[in-house]
C-alpha cells in the first residue's frame, strides 16, 4: 500500500514538475506546487511559490497565476500571468506534463534494459496439429536460435520475423545440444490478438513452453529498447480505449487508483524490475489520458489555445467556463464509475 502510495506520487510529482518548469521557463508564476489534494498537511514558500503535500494523495497540481480550473472565470493578464503568454507558450506549458510522463518512462525502461529484460525464452512448448511446425518436425523443447539468419533471443522476436518473411523460412534450432536447420512455410491461419478478436495471419503453429530468461541490454540499446517501449506502451493504450469505443473490451474491464494499488503491491514483491516495468506504464498512462480532448485536463486546454492560435482570439468566456466544469463532471464520473467497478470485482460481483 505504502509503495503504491509513493509511486503514484513520485508519478505525479514528476508530471507537475514538468509543467513548473516550463512555466518558469517562460516567466510564468507558479503558486502553488502540490502533491495530492485536499487539505495541505504540509507546506513551505520558496521563491513566491507554496510547495505543499496535501492529504488526498491521488493526484496533484500546479497553481499558476491566472489559471484556476476550479473556477475558470478567474483571470489574470500581468506580465507573469499564464493568461498573458501566447497560445503556443501556453501549449508548450501544459504538454510539458504528459511529457514529463513519457520522458520518466523512457529513463525507466532504460533502467530496465541494463538490470536485465525479463522474458519468455524461444524454446517450443505447445505445437498445433497440422501446422507448419509440425509438418517440419519441430517438437516441444526445442530452442529457436536464428530465423532466416537473424539470431532469435526471445519468443517475442519469433512472430514478427515469421510475419515478414515471404515463403518459406530456414529456422537455426537447438535439441538436446546439437543444432539443426530446419525449413518450413507459414500458413495463414485463424488466431486471436490481446483483445481477443478472430485475426488471420502467418502462423507457423508454435506457442512458448514458458521458461523465462533475461536480457542484458549493452551500448545503443537500452536507448532502443526504451523508445520501442515507450512508444509501444502509448500505443496499447490508445488501442485500449478504441476497443472499448468499439464493444470489443467491456467497459467492466476499466480500472482506477484500487487497481494500480492492487497491481503495484503484487509488482514490488514481484522485485525491482517488475516494478520499473509497471511504474513506466502507468506513467505512459498517465500522460496519454491527460493529453486527451477534455477540457479540465491538459488536452482540454491545448485545444482551447490552438483555437486561440488559429482564430486569434480566445473561445468564448461561457463556453470555456462551461466546457471546463462539463470536462470535471466526465472526470469524476469516471473516477466513480472505475471505484466501483473495482469494488464489484474485488468483491467478485462480476462473474
Amino acid at each position: 500500500m505504502l509503495i503504491s502510495i509513493l509511486i503514484l506520487s513520485f508519478l505525479i510529482f514528476f508530471h507537475e514538475l514538468g509543467h513548473f518548469v516550463v512555466a518558469r521557463f517562460f516567466g510564468v508564476k507558479v503558486e502553488v506546487f502540490s502533491i495530492g489534494f485536499g487539505k495541505k498537511i504540509l507546506s513551505w514558500v520558496h521563491k513566491d511559490t507554496t510547495y505543499c503535500i496535501s492529504a488526498v494523495p491521488l493526484g496533484g497540481y500546479v497553481q499558476m497565476k491566472g489559471q484556476d480550473d476550479s473556477d475558470p472565470s478567474k483571470k489574470n493578464f500581468d506580465h507573469d500571468s499564464y493568461m498573458s503568454k501566447p497560445p503556443l507558450q501556453k501549449i508548450a506549458i501544459l504538454f510539458a506534463g504528459p511529457f514529463a510522463n513519457f520522458l520518466l518512462a523512457f529513463f525507466l525502461y532504460i533502467a530496465v534494459g541494463v538490470l536485465g529484460v525479463p522474458t519468455l525464452a524461444p524454446v517450443i512448448g505447445n505445437i498445433s496439429e497440422n501446422s507448419s511446425a509440425q509438418s517440419a518436425g519441430l517438437i516441444e523443447g526445442d530452442k529457436i536460435l536464428e530465423i532466416a539468419n537473424i539470431s532469435i533471443n526471445s519468443w517475442d522476436e519469433i512472430k514478427p520475423m515469421v510475419l515478414k518473411t515471404d515463403g518459406q523460412i530456414e529456422l537455426k534450432i537447438e535439441r538436446d545440444g546439437k543444432t539443426h536447420l530446419i525449413s518450413l512455410t507459414p500458413k495463414l491461419s485463424e488466431n486471436r490478438n490481446i483483445f481477443g478478436e478472430t485475426i488471420h495471419e502467418k502462423l507457423i503453429g508454435i506457442s512458448p513452453i514458458g521458461e523465462v530468461t533475461t536480457l542484458y541490454l549493452t551500448g545503443t540499446k537500452p536507448f532502443i529498447y526504451a523508445y520501442n517501449e515507450t512508444i509501444k506502451s502509448a500505443t496499447l493504450i490508445l488501442k485500449s480505449l478504441q476497443k472499448m469505443i468499439e464493444g470489443v473490451i467491456s467497459p467492466k474491464e476499466m480500472g482506477g487508483v484500487i487497481s494500480i494499488v492492487q497491481i503495484t503491491s503484487s509488482a514490488a514483491k514481484s522485485g525491482i524490475v517488475t516494478l520499473f516495468l509497471l511504474t513506466a506504464l502507468i506513467s505512459v498512462n498517465l500522460g496519454v489520458i491527460n493529453l486527451f480532448p477534455i477540457p479540465a485536463l491538459d488536452g482540454g486546454h491545448i485545444i482551447f489555445n490552438l483555437y486561440e492560435l488559429l482564430f486569434k482570439r480566445p473561445p468564448n468566456e461561457k463556453v470555456y467556463i462551461n466546457l471546463t466544469y462539463a470536462g470535471w463532471s466526465i472526470l469524476i464520473s469516471l473516477m466513480a464509475f472505475t471505484i466501483t467497478n473495482n469494488i464489484l470485482r474485488i468483491s467478485e460481483a462480476y462473474q
